[in-house]
């Protein structure tokens, strides 16, 4: 009998250790459409969605503080009465919410004049510290539009698409998309100096190169283009990995598209901004620097399998995997689940 309570307590011993030296990690890319107001009962729905996802960190777009109002303060307070612990401090555009301690935070990119912010967050998961980044980059200048015949500011129709390469990466580089992922790169490569592990999540308002290739060229209403989108391409250099291309490398049967979202409860025409066209594309992302401690399990979208084209509500026959809204869905966006083994060495 001794030796069999000797057995069980090793390897409850084990068990333990084993425990301690790996934690999942759950990272959620969220854009909350101005808080959830867009949507009837769509604050709740965030809270509901938050709660299903079981997320451990959140990157938010879109946060507002309407009429003097702290987000962080109510989503805290309204994941408690759900009997879930959450930490965030107050910020503007962007927000980071958290299972874990924030050591510290600050607008690295502050918004001004609408034109995108990004917010980190140093965050303590049980002594490993985590940068954490949250970017919600600038909508004016979206160039995805103009090979879809629509201006990128003020999304009026064009008297035809642009495809011009050159004229397409103009428009692009005249946002401050750039501006705000330089700034990120710049900062992230001091913080892994320090041994700090560095994940970044964001409505980019920009496709990935990876998404615009020759093989799709004629769908989507990409009209022949084949781009080499900026801000993906300066992060690949950098060194940083795409979680959905990590894990879905073909665009062609996981497109994972993002925007435009079909909600059935919002009007159409508060969903298509270019409503003669198909625009359906990838925007939102998780990203990471590879490093040893942080192994990418799974990813998938998280949201409605329906989206918006020249419009109409058309529901996606892709291989994308969708984890599906609870009820109602408070959001124009899909957001973006990674799922990762955090490894203690």
């Amino acid at each position: 009998m001794n030796k069999i309570f000797t057995l069980l307590l090793l390897v409850l011993i084990v068990a333990s250790c084993m425990e301690k030296k790996e934690v999942e990690l759950r990272v959620l890319q969220f854009n909350i459409w101005q808080e959830g107001t867009k949507v009837d009962n769509g604050y709740n729905a965030i809270i509901d969605e938050i709660v299903s996802t079981k997320a451990d960190l959140i990157a938010l777009s879109e946060v507002r503080n309407y009429d003097g109002s702290n987000l962080a303060t109510r989503l805290v307070a309204s994941l408690k009465e759900k009997g879930f612990t959450y930490y965030s401090q107050k910020s503007q555009d962007t927000g980071i919410l958290s299972k874990y301690p924030i050591v510290n935070q600050e607008a690295l990119y502050p918004v001004k004049d609408d034109h995108g912010s990004i917010t980190k967050a140093l965050i303590d998961v049980n002594g490993t510290t985590i940068a954490f980044y949250s970017a919600h980059l600038d909508y004016l200048n979206c160039a995805l539009y103009l090979p879809r015949g629509y201006d990128g500011s003020t999304w009026e129709k064009l008297d035809a698409p642009i495809t011009d390469l050159n004229a397409i990466k103009e428009a692009n580089l005249a946002s401050k998309r750039d501006d705000a992922i330089r700034v990120f790169i710049a900062d992230a490569k001091k913080e892994e100096k320090k041994g700090r592990l560095i994940i970044l999540g964001g409505d980019f308002n920009e496709p990935s190169h990876r998404d615009w290739v020759n093989e799709n060229r004629n769908k989507y209403d990409h009209n022949g283009a084949v781009i080499d989108w900026h801000n993906t391409i300066e992060l690949e250099k950098a060194g940083y990995t795409d979680t959905y291309r990590e894990i879905f490398p073909n665009p062609i049967s996981h497109p994972g598209f993002t925007y435009p979202a079909d909600n059935p409860l919002v009007d159409l025409n508060k969903l298509a901004w270019s409503p003669e066209a198909d625009d359906r594309d990838r925007i939102d992302f998780i990203f990471y620097k590879p490093d040893v401690k942080l192994e990418l399990k799974e990813v998938s979208i998280h949201g409605p399998n329906g989206s918006v084209a020249r419009n109409k509500r058309i529901v996606e026959t892709t291989q994308d995997p969708f984890i599906l809204p609870l009820d109602v869905w408070p959001t124009d966006h899909k957001a973006v689940l990674a799922v990762f083994n955090l490894k203690k060495q």
